[in-house]
């Protein structure tokens, strides 16, 4: 399914996960780690590369082996995914049926050219599709809290916050957010 084109904005379809994914996953998680390094922004996830981690590696290969990966593609180059599925063991369990955004990354490249949102717009179609009553995702409730407000403004409402301890680090601070659905 494709988006709607508007005049000056790039074409984004989305394809299912396909053998050979996870190493494009690690590039992404590669690069967003580079720029929050760069930006000292390393309280989320740290400062070492996701091709340097064995956890986050292993984690891309089981993203690429399960039915809830998607690809944002431009003109046939990979340039997001998307991971959705039941929610996270650390987050609050839903009171109603769901669709769980488990991860989302983009292209830091194409900053700017709606990969996320695009991505996004798919979930919300999984989810309404299934029948089920809301979307939620999380993600790191930093001092500035600009990922909180990047969700804010693609549709997601303030839901609860949350901790994850840390063996090494202080807690990583989280934040919940949901977008009911019609029915």
């Amino acid at each position: 399914m494709t988006e709607p084109r508007h005049s000056t904005e790039p074409l984004v379809s989305i394809r299912p996960g396909q053998p050979g994914d996870a190493a494009l996953i690690i590039g992404f998680l590669d690069g967003t780690m580079e720029w929050l390094v760069a930006e000292g922004r390393t309280d989320q996830w740290g400062d070492q590369l996701a091709s340097a981690n064995e956890r986050r590696v292993a984690k891309a290969k089981e993203w690429e082996e399960s039915d809830g990966l998607y690809m944002a593609m431009m003109d046939d180059e990979p340039v997001g995914a998307l991971v959705v599925g039941e929610a996270l063991p650390y987050v609050p369990e839903a009171e109603v049926p769901e669709l769980y955004v488990r991860f989302l990354v983009s292209d830091r490249s194409r900053k700017g050219q709606r990969i996320g949102t695009r991505l996004l717009q798919h979930a919300r179609e999984l989810a309404e599709k299934a029948g089920v009553e809301q979307l939620r995702v999380d993600c790191f409730r930093g001092p500035d809290k600009a990922l909180v407000r990047y969700y804010q403004t693609q549709g997601f409402d303030l839901d609860v916050t949350f901790e994850v301890d840390r063996p090494d680090a202080d807690p990583w601070p989280g934040q919940v957010l949901v977008m009911p659905l019609n029915r």
